[in-house]
């Protein structure tokens, strides 16, 4: 098994965000959304995309701002955090595309992602 340093983890996150995006791009501007499998191939692409876009970010402000003896930041905690906040957004967009989303539902996601969160913190 290849063990990758944080550093070199980052930069493929980098890189597969710039394709990633890149690749949005490019499906939406010559996809029309006429059927359930352009639906799912955009919001698999803007999922992979947002996810490999935070996956850094979060490691950078977990390692920076966030200096306390209980948390380390690790790629994997970074990571875990970033599925999180991609799913609230994934799912808060689906709801929204199925124009059953309200304040509510986007509440009880949120919310269900920070208990998630927290439970994942407290069992270390």
């Amino acid at each position: 098994m290849v063990k990758l340093t944080n550093r070199t983890t980052i930069y493929l996150f980098t890189i597969l965000a710039l394709i990633m995006w890149a690749g949005l791009v490019i499906f939406t501007r010559y996809v029309p959304p006429q059927d359930f499998i352009d639906f799912v191939g955009f919001f698999l692409l803007l999922g992979i995309a947002l996810v490999s876009t935070f996956a850094p970010v979060a490691y950078v402000i977990g390692l920076r701002f966030i200096s306390s003896r209980l948390y380390r930041a690790t790629m994997r905690h970074a990571l875990r955090q970033s599925v999180l906040l991609t799913l609230c957004i994934v799912l808060n967009l689906i709801l929204l595309a199925l124009r059953s989303w309200n304040i509510i539902t986007a509440i009880i996601i949120f919310a269900a992602a920070i208990i998630i969160e927290v439970v994942s913190l407290a069992r270390k």
